[in-house]
């Protein structure tokens, strides 16, 4: 079978290979998954780059979620059957004709969600999701948030629709706007117009912004904190821009503000049982309605694994990069 492996931390385009293997053997409570599809995440690359919250040993097989087909099943797995299609997340070595998987990590997928949702289903969604159950607003309250025309950013706001909590989304440049018009988000901000603050606090209005989502770091966070009613929250998901968040301290001291950190990844571990269904559920509902959407920019074979991480780092890129067998 083919697999994506790397046996040193770089750059992708630099460590990335593919390689002949066997078949994997799957463990006790594991499943044995021939992969359809599987979406290349932001944080798929840093994990290659070894500059992510955990580092794998080496070498290592690549790629986090997929939408698959169970080929076998380990000793003690119940609740599956060979052929049943499912999506899984938080694995490593998604990027490969075949690999294993815990049983505890897949999720059944209905008949009527395509591969390209599917393949997407959890990882983005549930990051989306479990930060708005994070924040905790009440219908009618207003969150702010930059890489608005991201995985994540696109998610939130269409999640907090449904939630009925209002988003002021920022994005870095005016086709980004029209961009998220087009899946049908609006309160949109470019901030490369000098006037972006006066356009973002006429959509705000008389409104408190209760939270902040940053995902991009450097001055970009300032951004979002400057636009936070007092006592409000930034909380930091990401930093695609600068590791280093760049934030005047004045607001913060006199205006209560609250500076904190999210890691999907640990939430999700720590998170209730009956909270996870409960946003799995949510999560189907707002795909199967077609209120919330998961566009696709491109899909590569794997042999094709550069270009397609090249396609991935290409600015104004609308909608994830998949791999396929």
């Amino acid at each position: 079978m083919l697999t994506i492996t790397y046996d040193r931390f770089g750059d992708p385009a630099d460590v990335l290979r593919t390689a002949e293997a066997d078949a994997p053997v799957p463990a006790a409570g594991e499943a044995l998954l021939r992969m359809s599809l599987s979406p290349i995440h932001h944080h798929d690359l840093w994990t290659i780059r070894g500059s992510y919250g955990v580092r794998p040993a080496l070498p290592s097989g690549a790629g986090s979620e997929a939408v698959a087909v169970v080929e076998a099943l380990g000793e003690g797995v119940e609740g599956y059957a060979v052929g049943d299609r499912v999506a899984a997340t938080g694995i490593t070595g998604a990027w490969a004709e075949l690999f294993t998987a815990p049983a505890s990590s897949l999720v059944p997928v209905p008949a009527e969600l395509p591969d390209e949702s599917a393949a997407q289903l959890l990882a983005m969604p549930f990051s989306a999701v479990s930060l708005l159950e994070h924040l905790d607003l009440a219908p009618g309250e207003v969150l702010v948030q930059n890489a608005a025309t991201g995985a994540v950013g696109r998610l939130v706001a269409q999640f907090a629709r449904l939630r009925g909590i209002r988003v002021i989304s920022l994005v870095r440049r005016g086709s980004g706007v029209e961009e998220l018009a087009a899946q049908g988000i609006g309160d949109v901000v470019a901030t490369d117009r000098e006037d972006w603050q006066e356009q973002a606090r006429a959509l705000i209005g008389e409104a408190r912004v209760a939270a902040g989502l940053d995902s991009v770091g450097g001055e970009a966070a300032g951004q979002v904190l400057s636009l936070l009613g007092d006592g409000g929250r930034l909380v930091v998901f990401g930093a695609m821009g600068d590791s280093t968040m760049v934030l005047p301290s004045g607001p913060i001291i006199f205006r209560d503000l609250k500076v904190e950190g999210f890691w999907g990844s640990r939430v999700s571990a720590e998170m209730a049982p009956e909270v996870r269904r409960r946003l799995i559920g949510e999560i189907f509902s707002g795909l199967l309605s077609g209120e919330v959407t998961l566009p696709v920019a491109a899909t590569f074979p794997l042999e094709e694994v550069a270009a397609a991480v090249a396609a991935t780092l290409t600015d104004g890129r609308q909608g994830k990069v998949l791999l396929r067998p």
